[in-house]
C-alpha cells in the first residue's frame, strides 16, 4: 500500500530485501575485498538515491534541495567511506540530515528496518508505552465514560476502524463522555478517524488541510469523502480533511470528549489532537505531542536500504500553522501518567454540577 493524499499520515510500509540483495551477498561470500566493494557501492547508491528522492518529493522544496546538496557534498568528501555496518551508516546519514533541518519522520534505515518497531525511549512515561500489538489496545466503559486507547492507527484493512466504531455504536445510548487515550500512539493512517469522527460532530466542517508534493501524489487514488481537493500553487496537491456527520446516529454528537496525549503521541495521533483542538470538540489533557507533522512513505534506496520521505504536511487552514517540530499543546497540561485521572476527575465534577439543583 502507498500513502496518498487520501491516506496521508505516516505508515510504516513493510520492506524486504530483494533478490538482487541476496545475489550481491552470494557473489561476495568468501572474498572480503569483493564484499567490501559491494558494501561501499550500496552505501553510495543509497546516498545518491536519497538525494534524488529528497529533491523531488520532500514536502518543502527548498529544504529538499538543501538536503540533496548536503548528501552529495558528504559523498564527494568521503564522509561516508569506511563505515563498517549498514546500521551505523544509516544512522550517520540520518543524523546529518536532521542536523541540517529537523524532521521527525525523515530517516534512512537498512532494508527491513521499518518492519521492526524502534525501541522505546527510557524516559517515556509508563502510560505512553504500548501494551499490545499495533492498534486499539483497549475499549471499555469506565462507569458511563467510553474509553478507547490506541497505540497506532494501523494499515489493517479497516479492522481497527470497525472495532472502534462498533464499540462507540454499542454504547452510544449509555456513554455520557468519551476519552480517547493516544498517549502511546506513534502514528498510522486516517481510517480510524474516518470511521469515528462522523459520530462525534453535529455539522460538516473542515478540520485540517493537507499539502503534498505533486510528484509524490501521482497515481494516487481519490476516493475518500473526507478529502476535498482544493486549488493550490503549482507542484502542490491540496486537500481539506472534512468531517461529514453520520445522519443515522446522533447520540454522541454532544458528549464531552477528552483526548489524552504524551510526548510520544505522534503523526496520526497529532492529526486527531489538532482536529479536536481547533474544532473545540475535545479537551486535550497531558503533554505536548512529539511534533511529527510531515507525512509520506517508505521508499527503497537501492537494494540494501530504504528511507521514509516526508512528502506533505497537515496544518490548521485558518492559521497555516502545523505541529512539525513543536507538537500540539494540550488544553490542560499535566504529566502523561496523570492525564487519565485528570480527565475522569473533570467528568465526575461535570456530572455533579449537572445533578446539582439550580
Amino acid at each position: 500500500m502507498r500513502v496518498s493524499i487520501i491516506r496521508p499520515l505516516a505508515l510504516l510500509l513493510l520492506l524486504s530485501a530483494s533478490a538482487e540483495t541476496a545475489a550481491a551477498s552470494a557473489d561476495g561470500a568468501g572474498a572480503a575485498p569483493t564484499t567490501i566493494a559491494v558494501h561501499e557501492r550500496e552505501h553510495r547508491l543509497a546516498v545518491e538515491r536519497l538525494a534524488t528522492a529528497l529533491k523531488r518529493f520532500y514536502v518543502i522544496p527548498a529544504i529538499g534541495n538543501r538536503y540533496a546538496a548536503l548528501l552529495r557534498a558528504k559523498l564527494r568528501s568521503g564522509a561516508y567511506d569506511g563505515i563498517a555496518s549498514d546500521e551505523a551508516f544509516a544512522d550517520r546519514v540520518t543524523a546529518d540530515l536532521q542536523a541540517l533541518h529537523r524532521d521527525a519522520h525523515l530517516r534512512l534505515a537498512p532494508a527491513g528496518g521499518f518492519e521492526r518497531p524502534r525501541p522505546n525511549s527510557a524516559n517515556l512515561p509508563a502510560s505512553a508505552r504500548p501494551n499490545g500489538p499495533p492498534g486499539l489496545e483497549e475499549a471499555k466503559m469506565i462507569g458511563t465514560t467510553a474509553y478507547l486507547r490506541f497505540n497506532m492507527f494501523p494499515d489493517d484493512g479497516g479492522v481497527t476502524a470497525k472495532r472502534s466504531r462498533d464499540f462507540l455504536l454499542a454504547h452510544a445510548g449509555y456513554a455520557r463522555a468519551l476519552i480517547i487515550d493516544e498517549r502511546p500512539h506513534r502514528g498510522g493512517g486516517s481510517e480510524v478517524m474516518d470511521a469515528i469522527f462522523p459520530l462525534l460532530f453535529s455539522e460538516q466542517r473542515t478540520l485540517v488541510r493537507l499539502d503534498m508534493r505533486a510528484a509524490a501524489a501521482q497515481g494516487e487514488r481519490d476516493d475518500s469523502p473526507a478529502m476535498v481537493r482544493r486549488k493550490s500553487e503549482p507542484g502542490i496537491v491540496r486537500a481539506d480533511y472534512v468531517v461529514i456527520p453520520d445522519t443515522s446516529e446522533t447520540r454522541l454528537r454532544t458528549v464531552p470528549i477528552y483526548v489524552l496525549t504524551s510526548r510520544r503521541s505522534a503523526s496520526a495521533a497529532e492529526h486527531l489532537a489538532l482536529s479536536m483542538k481547533i474544532s473545540h470538540r475535545a479537551t486535550l489533557i497531558g503533554e505536548t505531542t512529539r511534533g511529527a507533522g510531515h507525512f509520506g512513505r517508505v521508499m527503497p534506496m537501492g537494494t540494501a536500504f530504504a528511507a521514509f520521505i516526508p512528502a506533505g504536511r497537515t496544518y490548521d487552514p485558518t492559521t497555516g500553522l502545523d505541529w512539525e517540530g513543536v507538537g500540539v499543546t494540550p488544553d490542560v497540561a499535566c504529566d502523561a501518567d496523570a492525564a487519565l485521572d485528570e480527565a475522569l476527575r473533570r467528568i465526575s465534577s461535570s456530572d455533579r454540577e449537572a445533578k446539582s439543583p439550580a
